[in-house]
């Protein structure tokens, strides 16, 4: 279980990051090296959600989605200065609830 978040931890750093960096450079005309550094952190979280112990890459990006949307408003408070709203959150919650669902599930393997 510990390796399962961390993976999913490391996932949305890479992947909220990249897109953060991509969107950097791009809309905040940073320059087109933020653009790269990007492109090689989504890269990097390609990997990483490969190595989830889970055979079924379905049920692994389904559940690293709560992960992310809860990531990706976090990064936006610390970040950005984003401050979200209950819905912002309720909807987070609801989305880690999901992956925990998902993740915790019982199944016959």
């Amino acid at each position: 279980m510990v390796r399962t978040a961390v993976l999913f931890a490391a996932a949305a750093l890479l992947e909220i990051g990249g897109a953060w960096l991509v969107w950097q450079g791009v809309r905040e005309h940073r320059g087109w090296w933020w653009c790269g550094l990007g492109a090689l952190a989504l890269a990097g979280y390609g990997f990483v959600a490969a190595f989830q112990a889970e055979a079924s890459f379905g049920r692994v990006l389904a559940a690293y989605g709560g992960v992310f949307v809860a990531g990706s408003l976090l990064w936006g408070v610390v970040a950005d200065g984003f401050r979200p709203d209950r819905w912002d959150l309720t909807g987070a919650a609801v989305c880690l609830v999901g992956a925990a669902i998902i993740v915790l599930a019982p199944r016959d393997r």
